[in-house]
């Protein structure tokens, strides 16, 4: 019994210290747990569209995929969520990986919730959860890849491209490398 507490314990340290938005830790006034210069508290421009029907946004970036031959990644989340505006900013500020994104994918960003007009409380839109074969039970952001028939490829969890309060590049490099219509279907191998 003893045994079993304290590898329970132990789990639940291990989630509540990992960073991403939805397990970020938490003092006891509600206030994040960040240092003074954290990229966390920073304002960041908020991408996701609180009126748009995600069911229509991914329907919509499926079929410019399919007309372009690319793939879509969906980065599911909300403007609630630190982590994800962040991620947002990181690629849209390096031209680096901004252009492996726009060479290769449809990007969107799928709000995973809304208010209920008639409760006033959030909600999940589960239809477009189900679309994207529920991730969000990796927490937030999390990055769903669909080829050009709306077929779920991946699934990334974003707290394995973190580092520190951050990003890092080569890890985002490499998911996004992964990932391309060329690196799946093989056609970039000579």
């Amino acid at each position: 019994m003893k045994k079993s507490l304290t590898l329970l314990l132990i789990a639940i340290a291990s989630v509540l210290m990992m960073p991403s938005c939805n397990r970020t830790a938490k003092t006891g006034n509600d206030s994040e747990v960040t240092s003074v210069d954290s990229p966390l508290r920073k304002e960041y421009i908020k991408v996701y569209d609180d009126d748009a029907d995600p069911v229509v946004q991914i329907d919509e970036a499926v079929a410019e995929a399919a007309r372009s031959g690319k793939f879509v990644i969906c980065q599911v989340g909300g403007n609630w969520c630190p982590w994800c505006l962040m991620f947002a900013d990181y690629i849209s500020n390096d031209s680096e990986i901004n252009g492996i994104i726009e060479e290769n994918f449809v990007y969107t960003h799928i709000n995973v919730r809304h208010k209920d007009p008639e409760t006033g409380k959030n909600v999940t839109y589960s239809e477009a959860m189900e679309k994207l074969g529920s991730p969000e039970r990796f927490g937030f952001p999390v990055f769903v890849v669909l080829d050009g028939n709306g077929k779920v490829l991946h699934f990334q969890d974003s707290s394995f491209l973190e580092e520190g309060e951050g990003y890092n590049k080569e890890k985002v490099l490499r998911f996004f490398n992964s990932w391309t219509p060329a690196a799946v279907t093989g056609a970039n191998k000579k």
